[in-house]
């Protein structure tokens, strides 16, 4: 070996040395990206010059954090929600011209088969809470009424539990549903307000925030997967600004644009004219899809 073109390993030059090792990768991206989290890995350990105890506890840490994955609970993912990554990564791959609806996070309770609804169904199947109705349009970025637009919407009840967490408890399918819409573009359905949550804590990544003084509260959301024949997929969320987390959601998924007033109705004449049967939460917010690159 040609140690003089090579180069010893030093603290000096420890990230050039190990990115040259790379340099016979077949696979040209990842090399690529190795080459940057190398750079960036050896920087934090020079800056932060950690003790053999204290590298060997992250070591640990990450150990602990693979012990908690299953077939149900993605801890990796939870890791990567408080360290703010998955915000980053789905904003670098979600930029919206001006005017568009922002997306956020997935979250970890979504499921594929939920029931396709009429326009204006209560999602609520075991009527606990207060009800909420929620409306809006949904449009091109060129004001256009998107008919056909599917809505896949869920969330939480009002303790902050979602049907999946809750098996026995909530009935299935409990606060979620399909709609499409119409020509005009709107769409309503019924539900009850949701409740702050916090995301699983009782692992690594929730033992790390509290030794970080953070709490592991989302503030109160409904969720929404919309999609339409010539338009990009938009999943994000809506949330209540007066929720006491909205300003430190734990997964940093609060947006200014994604927030909907909570509005609390109790005017006889506007109860009867929503259809419904007492006072309630009313939600409007309105949806702009990105139109599609076309081919051509």
């Amino acid at each position: 070996m040609d140690t003089h073109e090579q180069g010893f390993f030093t603290e000096e030059n420890s990230a050039d040395v190990v990115i040259s090792r790379n340099a016979k990768a077949e696979n040209a991206r990842l090399a690529e990206v190795m080459a940057v989290i190398t750079k960036h890995l050896h920087a934090a350990v020079k800056e932060i010059g950690p003790t053999q105890e204290e590298w060997f506890e992250a070591i640990m840490f990450l150990t602990r954090t693979g012990q908690m994955c299953n077939d149900w609970r993605q801890e990796f993912i939870l890791l990567s929600d408080v360290l703010g990554v998955s915000m980053l990564v789905d904003a670098v791959n979600n930029r919206k011209p001006t005017g568009a609806s922002e997306s956020t996070v997935l979250g970890p309770f979504h499921v594929e088969d939920a029931p396709e609804l009429p326009m204006g169904a209560d999602i609520c199947l075991d009527q606990k809470g207060d009800p909420m109705l929620v409306k809006g349009r949904i449009t091109a970025t060129d004001g256009t009424p998107i008919d056909h637009a599917k809505i896949d919407v869920w969330q939480a009840n009002d303790e902050g539990f979602y049907d999946v967490q809750q098996k026995g408890i909530q009935p299935d399918f409990n606060l979620r549903g399909v709609f499409r819409t119409g020509a005009d573009g709107t769409y309503h359905f019924r539900g009850v307000k949701p409740k702050y949550y916090p995301i699983p804590d009782d692992g690594p990544v929730g033992q790390m925030l509290k030794k970080l003084g953070r709490h592991p509260y989302r503030p109160a959301h409904l969720h929404y997967i919309l999609e339409a024949k010539g338009f990009e997929t938009l999943v994000t969320h809506i949330f209540d600004p007066d929720d006491p987390y909205i300003n430190s959601d734990a997964v940093f998924g609060v947006k200014e644009s994604l927030l909907a007033k909570f509005d609390w109705i109790e005017d006889n004449d506007r109860i009867q004219a929503a259809g419904m049967e007492g006072p309630y939460y009313e939600v409007v917010h309105d949806f702009v899809l990105v139109p599609t690159v076309s081919a051509d």
